[in-house]
């Protein structure tokens, strides 16, 4: 056998003609009789990709296939990047399925708990919240701690469970079981979103920090859909709740709850490209050598506990940090008004007819279609931008002023605390339903400007101290929500968009401050590394 094969006057080594049968699916001879001319044709066609990646060999024809261009290596494994998206992918599926579940719950038990009639049941569900998100930001001091000795996988899955507790207790409620699943789930939520801050800054870089938070985002807004689409069906035309179309949505927000818990355990390690030359703070680091674990195991996780904690707190008054706390603290507020008291203000309208009740679940769809706007333009964009984060928010903050401004004539001024009857007060022109479902949509599309680039940022800072960074995140967040569910028991409308309002203004000049301070030390590290 010669060392060359010859196809119309042109020659190249056998081994590189073997590559080009074996990949078009055959083994043998180019003279093989059996479709030999559909066989010639393919071998023609791999050796003018052959011909064209020896010209250009950054294209995926070449002889080694790139792992970017397949996202695997050249043993057939993923690659780093490959499975660093895919954790990021599970991580959005987790997420949403479990706030299916939770999100549609927030949205409607205000509505349920005004409904269900028992002498043994005296809850509020703004009160829940209340407490929900009290007890979220006292457990951000220490969620860093326990994600620190567990790691970030079994805290989201305990996290899942609590979550589901709390979803079930509404198939039949008792007044002292909504409160201390109240706690709990606060508690649950606090080791969830730090634990999902770390896993989402571990599996990205400064190159895909944007990428990843607008994928994790759109995906987590997902779950606005799914229950706000059968809430809308199932409590079309109803005016009350009956205790069986209450059981049949909680079970079945029970179970998706569940299934959204265990999704967790498919995230698996990150492995660099390239071993760090020091210790990763990271609390879920990647694979690293025998004495880079030696040192680890040697920590106690008493002392790991206690470090991550310090940690939370020295980030918590730097400068960046108090800057961005005010932008933060923004998102607590419109969190609290568009998951819940916007769609028991719109269920709460007398005018909006019998379909009222239904409008809460079909004003949620909107607001995910917002968010699922926003988290996919803007994450992914976030990559090629080149002016920063800063429109991206001040586009957040005109958006959600024309929801309040329109929501302010839109709206009767007392429909976040009318009774179970509703309210036939009017706002400043005749209620609308399509205006009040626009206004959802603006609702949704100005959190996700504000929470993918706080998302961004925030990673992109503090990537080797993301467990305590996000936890501080969350700790704002969470008492400014916290803050606005208690006042909205009592507080009229107009009351809560002017504070929103203020609060949104003073949050995005902060937000500017601190992205300017972030890309100036950007721009002296990359002059001082020249």
């Amino acid at each position: 056998m010669t060392g060359v094969v010859r196809i119309w006057n042109h020659t190249f080594p056998r081994t590189t003609s073997e590559r080009f049968l074996f990949q078009s699916g055959r083994s043998g001879s180019v003279n093989d009789t059996t479709g030999g001319a559909e066989r010639l044709l393919l071998v023609i066609f791999r050796f003018n990709q052959y011909t064209t990646a020896r010209k250009w060999p950054n294209t995926c024809f070449n002889e080694e296939p790139a792992a970017d261009c397949k996202g695997e290596d050249s043993q057939g494994k993923m690659s780093p990047d490959g499975k660093s998206l895919l954790n990021i992918i599970v991580l959005g599926f987790g997420f949403m399925l479990m706030f299916t579940a939770f999100q549609t719950c927030g949205n409607v038990e205000q509505t349920v708990i005004k409904s269900y009639n028992s002498s043994e049941f005296h809850g509020s569900g703004y009160t829940s919240m209340a407490i929900i998100y009290g007890v979220f930001s006292a457990s951000n001091l220490i969620a860093p701690s326990v994600v620190a000795v567990i790691g970030p996988q079994l805290s989201m899955f305990f996290s899942g469970l609590l979550y589901s507790g709390y979803i079930a207790m509404f198939i039949h409620p008792f007044t002292w079981s909504f409160y201390t699943a109240s706690v709990l789930v606060g508690v649950a939520a606090a080791v969830l979103w730090t634990a999902q801050g770390n896993v989402l800054a571990i599996n990205s870089k400064d190159s895909t920090i944007g990428r990843n938070s607008g994928i994790f985002w759109a995906l987590l807004q997902f779950s606005l859909f799914f229950g706000n689409i059968y809430i809308y069906f199932a409590w079309h035309g109803k005016v009350h709740i009956a205790d069986k179309d209450r059981q049949t949505v909680f079970i079945t927000l029970t179970v998706i709850s569940l299934i959204g818990s265990f999704l967790f355990f498919l995230i698996q390690r990150p492995e660099p490209e390239a071993p760090p030359s020091d210790a990763s703070e990271s609390l879920l680091p990647p694979e690293n050598s025998e004495g880079s674990s030696t040192s680890v195991a040697n920590q106690s996780l008493g002392s790991q506990a206690l470090e991550a904690f310090k940690k939370a707190l020295q980030l918590s008054i730097t400068k960046e940090m108090l800057l961005l706390s005010l932008s933060i603290g923004y998102t607590g507020l419109e969190l609290t008004f568009y998951s819940g008291v916007y769609g028991t203000s719109i269920g709460a309208m007398t005018q909006f007819g019998q379909d009222a009740k239904g409008l809460i679940g079909l004003s949620g769809i909107f607001i995910g279609i917002g968010e699922i706007l926003g988290g996919g333009v803007f994450g992914m964009m976030n990559k090629c931008n080149r002016f920063g984060r800063n429109p991206v928010v001040l586009l957040g903050l005109f958006t959600h002023f024309l929801a309040f401004f329109l929501i302010f004539l839109n709206i009767a001024n007392n429909a976040p605390c009318a009774p179970e009857e509703g309210t036939d007060l009017q706002g400043f022109i005749m209620p609308s339903v399509e205006v009040a479902l626009f206004c959802s949509f603006l609702l949704g599309l100005g959190d996700s400007c504000f929470n993918t680039q706080l998302l961004s940022i925030i990673g992109f800072m503090y990537r080797e101290d993301s467990a305590p960074a996000f936890a501080v995140f969350k700790f704002v967040q969470s008492i400014t929500a916290a803050v606005a569910f208690f006042y909205s028991n009592f507080l009229l409308l107009h009351w809560q968009l002017l504070i929103m309002v203020f609060v949104g203004f003073v949050g995005t000049i902060a937000f500017f401050a601190a992205e300017w301070i972030v890309v100036a030390r950007h721009r002296d590290s990359d002059y001082d590394s020249i």
